[in-house]
């Protein structure tokens, strides 16, 4: 089956194109910078989404039989910041995959986030009412919307702080991880709550997805940690000292732009029930580790 992928070099679709070769799907991907390395049985289109006209017009001629958007606008400052490109991003382009999809009667698998979610609950259940304090949410939100009110086979996604290696821009976990090794401190929050993420583990899990393709929204995240608690477990794997992890609170925190949810951890026992699926995030802070001393490796020479 063939398989157009959006938002191929970022860090969960970078995983996601590798995946999917691997278990012989035919994928396109788009990219919007620099030109990914080739992969076997993956074709690499250079596309930003925001050139809706063009993005439409891909998916019709490709005609693939099942497209996972997962290009975004994520940054959630600078969506706060520059709230036309966030909606150019997360909803316009939604809009024209949603409706060349339809087009071509494409399965939709929208990749969208937990912070739809306020945060004044924690371990939400797909079934929670969504109430987005930022603007990053509430334009995923919109974008949810877009493919909820279609007539597409979908499934929307909501995963939690993805963490890993690619992508470009460095997050939490690679930061933490590049600290540590140098013997520096880092500053984690002790009081807000997520799921982090591993992007490998939810590859894997979109490709189920396009196996088992159950209808409606599906929480794939890992389990409810404080960020504190998430760079402790990056420091132990890592043996170092664990006092590097400096506890902070959200009302010290001065730089945001936007606000965040205090606890937007998810529940993900339908994903478990309806995939098997599981996040063993033990395991994923170890691969983690891995391939971040591997990057570190390569870039010394050694």
């Amino acid at each position: 089956m063939r398989v157009l992928v959006t938002g191929g070099s970022g860090l969960l679709g970078g995983k996601l194109v590798r995946v999917l070769a691997e278990r012989g799907f035919e994928v396109v991907a788009t990219y919007n910078r620099h030109q990914p390395f080739p992969l076997e049985g993956v074709r690499w289109v250079r596309l930003d989404v925001t050139d809706t006209l063009r993005l439409e017009d891909l998916i019709l001629k490709e005609r693939p039989g099942a497209v996972v958007h997962a290009a975004a606008f994520t940054d959630v400052d600078g969506c706060e910041r520059d709230k036309a490109g966030a909606w150019r991003v997360n909803v316009e382009a939604t809009r024209r995959v949603v409706r060349a999809s339809r087009v071509v009667n494409a399965y939709l698998i929208y990749v969208s986030t937990d912070y739809v979610f306020d945060g004044e609950k924690g371990l939400y259940v797909e079934e929670d009412l969504p109430n987005p304090i930022n603007y990053y949410g509430f334009t995923k939100l919109v974008g949810e919307e877009l493919v909820k009110s279609s007539d597409l086979l979908y499934t929307v996604v909501r995963p939690s702080n993805i963490f890993g290696i690619g992508g470009g821009k460095k997050g939490f976990a690679e930061y933490v991880v590049e600290r540590l090794s140098r013997g520096e401190g880092v500053s984690a929050l002790t009081d807000q709550y997520l799921s982090p993420t591993y992007n490998g583990f939810l590859a894997e899990g979109i490709a189920r997805l396009l196996e088992v393709r159950p209808m409606g929204v599906l929480h794939m995240a890992g389990e409810r940690l404080s960020r504190y608690e998430f760079a402790v477990r990056i420091a132990r794997r890592l043996g170092v000292d664990e006092s590097l992890v400096k506890p902070v609170a959200m009302n010290g925190i001065t730089g945001w732009v936007a606000r965040r949810p205090r606890d937007s951890s998810l529940d993900c026992s339908r994903a478990r029930r309806l995939l098997g699926w599981e996040h063993n995030t033990d395991k994923a802070i170890s691969l983690l580790v891995s391939e971040a001393r591997g990057g570190l490796h390569a870039a010394e020479g050694g």
